[in-house]
């Protein structure tokens, strides 16, 4: 049996596992090394030089752990929000007081600029610029309609393109060819419009906590309707990277995984029209989080044989 204190400490620590999503971190971590074997590094490259390459863990380690200290001043600024949106998770996260949350965020953003730095000051330069915009999101951004999605999204996206900028400038941009950063090109897009749409999702699902704390999303300012016109127009937007991800370039068994994500867009424009309450919009948030974590699985179909084979290389493809 454990001791009062032992029960509170074991608590606490899953409080602050709460407030900084730690079941996110494992999933980050492994989509930014899927994406840097499968589709960022060059096609001669090896996935065992990937893998074994000291910078690129670097650069993932403090990814994951700036993402985790933004994790931590967004539930900062949003805790009363958070109490209407969230009342279980956030009785949960009030565990950790303020001050301890603001202490482990100063000290992962240090732990982040201090281990960038030994890959180069340009990415410690990156790092800084990355905490700086998180920051500055959960501040004030985040409160403006459309402003606060579109920089949420590039947010998510970004420590792609710091992994991306590393191996550039480790290859000299030689070994990277045209048709190979439109592919990269697609990708990014096609993932910055699915977290896009998320956002607009969450802001229909967490409507009364923002209007109660004065955020001015599009669904507060605008109205429902115009939040789920927009929300339709970025699903068929994202049917132009997923065209040509599946005809124009060569993404292998991933194909796969983009037309379920065709046929999931019908199922879920004809319940968005439906939804009109938490519920729903929850419901939805839901099946976008499952495209996303299915995603990052999937990429591994863009050359499974890597896996199965065990083989190192990764094979010279014909994109």
């Amino acid at each position: 049996m454990l001791s009062r204190k032992n029960k509170r400490l074991v608590m606490k620590i899953i409080s602050l596992f709460s407030v900084v999503r730690g079941y996110n971190i494992p999933i980050i971590i492994l989509a930014q090394y899927l994406s840097a074997i499968f589709i960022l590094s060059p096609k001669t490259t090896r996935a065992l030089d990937v893998i074994l390459d000291v910078n690129i863990f670097i650069l993932v380690i403090a990814s994951s752990l700036s993402i985790a200290s933004g994790y931590i001043i967004n539930n900062f600024y949003d805790s009363k929000k958070d109490l209407i949106n969230r009342p279980n998770k956030s009785m949960l996260d009030r565990l950790i007081s303020q001050k301890t949350k603001l202490y482990v965020y100063f000290s992962l953003n240090f732990i982040v600029v201090f281990i960038a730095a030994f890959v180069s000051w340009r990415a410690m330069l990156f790092f800084s610029v990355y905490i700086f915009l998180i920051w500055y999101y959960s501040h004030r951004l985040k409160k403006h309609p459309m402003v606060g999605n579109l920089i949420a999204a590039m947010l998510a996206v970004l420590p792609f393109f710091g992994i991306l900028l590393y191996l550039f400038k480790k290859d000299q941009f030689e070994n990277f060819e045209s048709s190979q950063i439109e592919i990269i090109f697609s990708h990014a897009v096609f993932l910055f419009l699915l977290l896009l749409i998320r956002e607009m999702i969450k802001d229909l699902e967490n409507l009364k906590g923002d209007l109660a704390n004065g955020y001015n999303t599009i669904p507060i300012r605008y109205g429902e309707l115009l939040s789920k016109k927009i929300i339709t127009a970025l699903v068929l937007l994202s049917v132009i990277p997923i065209y040509f991800l599946v005809e124009i370039f060569y993404v292998n068994y991933m194909d796969i995984y983009f037309y379920g994500c065709l046929i999931i867009f019908i199922f879920f424009l004809m319940r968005l029209w439906q939804a009109s309450d938490k519920k729903d919009f929850l419901s939805l948030h839901n099946w976008l989080k499952f495209l996303i974590v299915t995603g990052v699985f999937s990429i591994v179909l863009i050359e499974p044989s890597v896996l199965i084979h065990g083989r190192n290389m990764l094979p010279l493809l014909d994109i």
